[in-house]
């Protein structure tokens, strides 16, 4: 046996094994925190559960659930894209976690790279938690399931730069009141539950324009309607993911 035979290699890791442990670290952070949970999948699983069972909102013809499933899951995109992750980030930049992070062998867009993957982990945990609630509830969902999965992409993609600029221009206090209160606005004025149908016309105009009402219709066109690709929703989302991610590039602070 040579001299040096158990002598550790000295260098980083692959960057491909430092996203894949960064965003199994990032995830497990995620499910661990009982309030980031109540955010993501308490509290839109106890939404659809009871404006499904419960007739409080008009939602026009068929089963309630059929509407509203397809705005729910908009619901559990934004909740964990936008709110889970700009609140997250935006502790992690205040208690210097993503200081030590960025001195660290990870370079700094892989680990932009690890959040979005463990957003998307905790997204597909989610959808696959609420399309079993929908289908308990009576859901008959139509249309392609690459058409949703092409809406949720943008729609994280969209989200994901939002929740990200604010994190990274915002004080962490201030990044969470602001976070859960566009959440709450966004859960009452973007077609989640209450249809755009319902409000005047000079208000549905500008609310059609926004990264939920676009994701929530868009959805609902194909799982309720079973249409393709609808191509104005997704012209919403792909604008909304270029200015929210080109702005978070360009202004997100580390400190």
């Amino acid at each position: 046996m040579s001299a040096g035979t158990f002598t550790p290699r000295p260098g980083a890791a692959p960057v491909s094994r430092m996203i894949l442990a960064q965003t199994a670290l990032e995830t497990r952070m995620l499910l661990r925190n009982g309030e980031q949970l109540l955010l993501t999948v308490i509290i839109p699983a106890l939404l659809l559960v009871l404006f499904s069972a419960v007739d409080i909102v008009d939602t026009g013809a068929g089963q309630p659930v059929d509407f509203l499933a397809p705005g729910i899951l908009a619901l559990a995109v934004m909740s964990t894209a936008f709110t889970g992750q700009a609140i997250a980030t935006g502790f992690d930049r205040r208690y210097g976690v993503l200081k030590r992070l960025g001195a660290s062998p990870l370079p700094r867009w892989a680990l932009m790279a690890a959040k979005t993957l463990s957003v998307l982990v905790t997204e597909v945990l989610q959808i696959a938690l609420l399309t079993v609630i929908a289908l308990a509830l009576g859901w008959s969902p139509q249309g392609n399931p690459l058409s949703v999965a092409a809406l949720v992409l943008l729609g994280t993609a969209a989200f994901s730069g939002l929740g990200l600029l604010m994190a990274g221009t915002l004080k962490a206090e201030a990044t969470l009141a602001a976070a859960n209160l566009v959440f709450l606005l966004l859960l009452v004025g973007g077609g989640v539950i209450v249809p755009m149908e319902k409000f005047p016309d000079a208000v549905r105009s500008v609310l059609g324009l926004l990264p939920i009402s676009a994701l929530s219709d868009g959805l609902r066109e194909v799982l309720q309607h079973g249409a393709a690709l609808p191509w104005g929703d997704v012209a919403v989302l792909a604008a909304w993911a270029v200015l929210g991610l080109g702005a978070a590039a360009r202004l997100f602070r580390w400190e």
